[in-house]
């Protein structure tokens, strides 16, 4: 066997040592050997919004994890900074670098890890390193956008003129007012602007350095700067704030400082369950008691905030690490939480000795002028994906390391663009930088032959699209931190599937599409077809999007159209409330009509299918992309409307008995195939499809092609669009949700209340005098609702019991009754037990109440009485009366809530998997094949809200026919099949089975990824509540 090759890692590349980076040990010592074994993924989200996937041995120490980042940035000053990551009960905690990471993220696949400033010196003059002071600079940005780093107007306006200088350079009115418009670094910034440009035009040729330097002066005399609050309460049950910084303990009032205890005056930290205790040294002069004493919200916070007191006293205060405590013989007492690392004393020192050797990094300034160097300039700047490893140094090689990996099978990193920035250090750039447009570009004469040489050759690129959902980050129910990619991760949304109500069908329907001959099409016409048209990636992802667009149009049409034209001839809608919807979405239907005639014409032409068509000039779409994102930018307005929209609408049906009939009975035609309010929420659906389509034709361009500028471009345009409206979207989500799940529950009121968050529904067994008897669960943030399938025509379902989260707690209590994955819930007035259908099952449903007990716990207190009423749970309706949902194909196309669908398939659903789903939507053509049937269909098919719905083609108004996947299975074909056929798939559930065929690979892997998010929940929820549980 050969021997590896190995990649040059980001400081390699720089020319930095190969040592260089983070390092808590001595000179002269070997670090730890990496444990080997297996490797696990971890997303980790940095300062600039980008996310990095690093591969660490199952266990690895969190050190390891966190030599990795910093190696990964050539970040020589990284004990200033942290890893934190919300824990199994939401909440958010710093990784311990003593113990294995495992340990401490158990479902590392659905957690960011967050790299954030940790530790703020008293003075930034002491951070030695540009790089680092670029770093908490950008931490100043991130805590001003949300609301952490609190100020009078005026610092305001200071510190955010300081960041526009070192974003886009002196001042210039006109690009001033347009960077402030597409760039918002606090909420209402627009009442500031003025005050802003009058600052930064008195910043004239300052570099971007020193504007950090100055940001960080300005920043680091604000009373907020670094800090963090921890909700308490004093003795007297009054509430206040704790927070720690270098100086000490400071408390709080809201966000005012009453009060501050030094290190000098603290002879000792404890905390008692719930109790955080400060022990002072004796002052005669002092009139505070010798002990005072904190409530806090639990022990896991108390615990957490004690250790955060351990370590900053560690970090400022002592000279070196300390040492462990020797282990016990027999027994221990207290904990044995100790600082990991190196102290500032030994930071700054080891900065001064010159152990390292320093790097220059670029820095990522805004998208406007980004774009403007990319088309002006284009041999100035290359704007890279860079594919890099971060590897943790061992002994004689075996410690292996940690690697950065692309979508978990290459050993590779991958930055993922997601909003204005890029990690730094990424080019090499061995003289000053110079400016040009306002932005810092870097020269790089001395490596830009070399360079040239090395982009020459187009490398094929690997044609398997990813199946892995994008790195969005964890998304919160009204945070959602868009990561998704400058927003999150962020992540990721859907509504839910929609199937025929008619219940009493007990055999799937033969679907009309099997009765026309004309939907039959031979092999032999499949390969010519096959043949005649492009084969390359890029060409299929820019066909996703006419496709795509094709379906969100219909979508469109319902409400411009369908709805518009019912409205008119009926008498039940306030004039004001029809020119607020029709007034907003007929814009964006008269755009999108365009948008989508301009990519038809760009695919005609790369197919050949025009005369005009000349090789390689029409083989992109970046180009068409870019333009339209920009003047989709002036639609802003609309999408920003349909908050209103959604909230007057419902505000009318519910005042409106006329309005809530004539919209009921709209939802029973058959064009309205899914949920009316669903159609309202498209349009912000739609820019989730468009930055998840521009992620992935960036990832398959080189960047020296020639349509990756472009599409670069479009992707950092539609990112900040998504960013600006993503939280609103998920408050909408939830708002839907709500009045979804409204209408399918009897003998309850006020279920639509602010502040209330939907978390799980699903169904569960109950244990009752009869036995077990199936239910349906209903999971909010402050309530569980248990109900049973009515008998009613509404087939709506009857609420049997609420147990309020405040005060209840949750037990395994499988040994206790002989049942398989049962579960004891104990509320302050009743209890109850459940069991699951499967250990995984019991698993999502005990985490998500779990977390919804604490955030429960949190509130101001008991939720209020919902119930109109709480009849006995009586009713006789077993598990096994579960049959009535048809299994296969459901002509009958009227809208229906999930939780019908959850009921008979005995699923369950998250917030977090109706989140995803919005993204995971797609149409095109596939063959569809029954399991005795000889010939394959031509089929146009929508996938969305976890349901497949079948068409003869395009132009069709509505469905003839569809399949709900929750509960199927998707595998791909065996060979005793006899299914001889490239690209198949296939879909089944007891005894029906169906297979389908794609065009080509691309789109094979494409329906794949998207029917297995539906096919297959989520391990957990993501996030609940805009407000994070603890913040530090």
């Amino acid at each position: 066997m050969g021997e590896t090759e190995q990649r040059p890692t980001a400081g390699s590349r720089l020319g930095a040592q190969e040592n260089a980076g983070i390092s808590t040990l001595e000179h002269g010592q070997k670090p730890p050997m990496t444990p080997p074994g297996k490797l696990v993924s971890i997303k980790i989200q940095m300062l600039d919004d980008t996310q990095e996937t690093f591969d660490i041995p199952q266990r690895a120490p969190g050190k390891a994890l966190h030599d990795a980042v910093c190696n990964h940035l050539n970040l020589v000053e990284g004990d200033y900074f942290g890893l934190e990551f919300p824990d199994n009960k939401k909440m958010m905690v710093w990784l311990d670098l003593l113990k294995p990471v495992m340990k401490q993220i158990r479902r590392p696949k659905h957690v960011v890890v967050k790299f954030v400033v940790k530790f703020f010196p008293p003075d930034h003059a002491q951070l030695q390193e540009e790089l680092t002071r670029y770093l908490f600079a950008l931490q100043v940005k991130q805590d001003l956008a949300q609301g952490r780093l609190t100020c009078n107007d005026t610092s305001t306006a200071l510190l955010i003129s300081h960041i526009v200088q070192s974003e886009i350079g002196d001042f210039d009115e006109t690009i001033d007012r347009e960077h402030l418009a597409k760039n918002k670094y606090i909420p209402h910034q627009e009442a500031l602007e003025d005050k802003i440009m009058e600052f930064h035009r008195n910043h004239m040729g300052q570099t971007p350095a020193e504007s950090d330097f100055q940001l960080l002066e300005i920043a680091r005399r604000l009373e907020m700067y670094g800090i963090r609050l921890h909700p308490a309460k004093d003795r007297e049950g009054t509430k206040i704030n704790l927070a720690v910084a270098n100086t000490g303990i400071l408390v709080f009032q809201g966000h005012t400082k009453i009060n501050a205890f030094n290190w000098a005056k603290v002879r000792k930290l404890s905390f008692k369950r719930k109790r955080f205790l400060i022990k002072l040294r004796p002052d005669v002069n002092s009139s505070f008691q010798d002990t005072l004493e904190f409530l806090m919200a639990s022990r896991d916070f108390c615990k957490s905030f004690w250790k955060i007191c351990v370590e900053h006293h560690a970090f400022f205060r002592l000279f070196e690490e300390p040492k462990p405590k020797p282990k016990p013989v027999l027994f221990s007492r207290g904990s044995s939480f100790r600082f990991s690392g190196r102290t500032q004393k030994q930071v700054l020192d080891y900065v001064k000795e010159g152990g390292h050797k320093k790097v220059q990094f670029e820095r990522k300034h805004s998208k406007i002028h980004s774009i403007r160097s990319l088309t002006a300039q284009p041999s100035e700047q290359h704007t890279e994906v860079p594919k890099e490893s971060a590897r943790a140094y061992g002994d004689d090689g075996d410690a292996v390391a940690v690697q950065s990996s692309r979508q978990g099978k290459e050993l590779k990193a991958s930055t993922e663009d997601t909003g204005q920035h890029k990690s730094p250090s990424l080019k090499k750039s061995p003289k000053e930088g110079r400016k040009m447009d306002g932005a810092v570009v870097s020269t790089v004469e001395e490596e830009e032959e070399p360079s040239k040489d090395r982009m020459q050759p187009n490398r094929p690129q690997s044609q398997q699209p990813s199946t892995a959902g994008s790195l969005t980050g964890s998304p919160h129910l009204s945070e959602l931190s868009i990561n998704s990619q400058g927003g999150p991760s962020v992540a990721n949304m859907t509504l839910s599937p929609n199937l025929s109500p008619d219940a009493k069908q007990s055999s799937p329907l033969v679907s009309p599409l099997l009765n026309d001959p004309s939907c039959i099409r031979t092999d032999d016409e499949e390969e010519v077809k096959r043949k005649r048209f492009p084969t390359e990636k890029a060409y299929f992802i820019a066909k996703e999007v006419a496709t795509t667009e094709r379906t969100y149009l219909k979508d469109l049409e319902v409400i411009t159209s369908w709805f518009q034209n019912a409205v008119s001839k009926e008498d039940c809608m306030p004039e004001t409330l029809k020119n607020l919807i029709f007034s907003n979405f007929e814009p964006l239907h008269k755009f999108h009509t365009g948008f989508l005639k301009e990519i038809e014409q760009r695919l005609a032409l790369w197919e050949g299918r025009s005369n005009a068509h000349i090789k390689g000039d029409y083989q992109r779409i970046g180009d068409v992309m870019l333009k339209n994102i920009q003047n989709m930018k002036q639609l802003t307005i609309h999408l920003r409307k349909h908050n209103e929209i959604l909230m007057e609408l419902e505000n009318g049906i519910k005042n409106s008995r006329k309005l809530e009939t004539f919209c009921r009975d709209f939802e029973l035609q058959k064009v309205c195939y899914l949920p009316l309010n669903t159609f309202l929420l498209r349009p912000l659906h739609r820019l989730m499809h468009y930055k998840q389509i521009m992620e992935r034709l960036c990832k398959h361009y080189p960047p020296n092609h020639t349509d990756f500028r472009d599409s670069r471009a479009a992707l950092a345009e539609i990112s900040e669009m998504v960013a600006q409206l993503h939280g609103n979207m998920i408050k909408m989500e939830n708002f839907q949700k709500l009045h979804e799940l409204k209408k399918d529950l009897m003998g309850i009121d006020n279920l639509v209340t602010p502040g209330r968050e939907f978390i799980r529904l699903g169904s569960l067994s109950k244990l009752s005098g009869k036995g077990l008897q199936q239910r349906m669960f209903f999971l909010f943030n402050d309530i569980l609702l248990y109900t049973s399938r009515g008998l009613t025509a509404s087939n709506q379902f009857k609420v049997h019991g609420h147990l309020p989260l405040y005060g209840m707690t949750i037990e395994e209590s499988e040994e206790e009754w002989g049942v398989p994955h049962c579960l004891t819930l104990r509320g302050q007035h009743q209890s109850i037990v459940v069991a699951a259908s499967t250990r995984a099952e019991m698993d999502k449903w005990t985490e998500d109440i779990q977390m919804a007990i604490d955030l429960a716990e949190k509130s101001s207190g008991p939720a209020p009485e919902l119930l109109a009423s709480s009849p006995p749970d009586n009713n006789p309706l077993s598990v096994s009366d579960c049959s009535s949902l048809p299994a296969g194909l459901i002509s009958d196309q009227r809208p229906v809530s999930i939780s019908y669908v959850c009921w008979y398939r005995m699923q369950s659903l998250s917030f977090y998997d109706i989140l995803q789903s919005n993204e995971n939507q797609l149409s095109g053509n596939l063959l569809r094949k029954f399991k005795n049937s000889n010939g394959w269909q031509k089929l146009w098919v929508v996938f969305t809200n976890f349901c497949m719905f079948f068409y003869k083609s395009h132009q069709d108004n509505h469905p003839l026919a569809s399949l709900p996947l929750l509960g199927y299975s998707l595998t791909i074909p065996s060979e005793s099949e006899n299914i001889h056929k490239d690209y198949v798939f296939k879909l089944h559930f007891k005894s029906h089975v169906y297979y389908f065929r794609a065009e080509s690979e691309y789109t094979f892997e494409r329906w794949m990824e998207v029917i297995r998010s539906a096919t297959s929940s989520a391990s957990r929820t993501r996030a609940l509540s805009h407000k994070e549980p603890h913040a530090y």
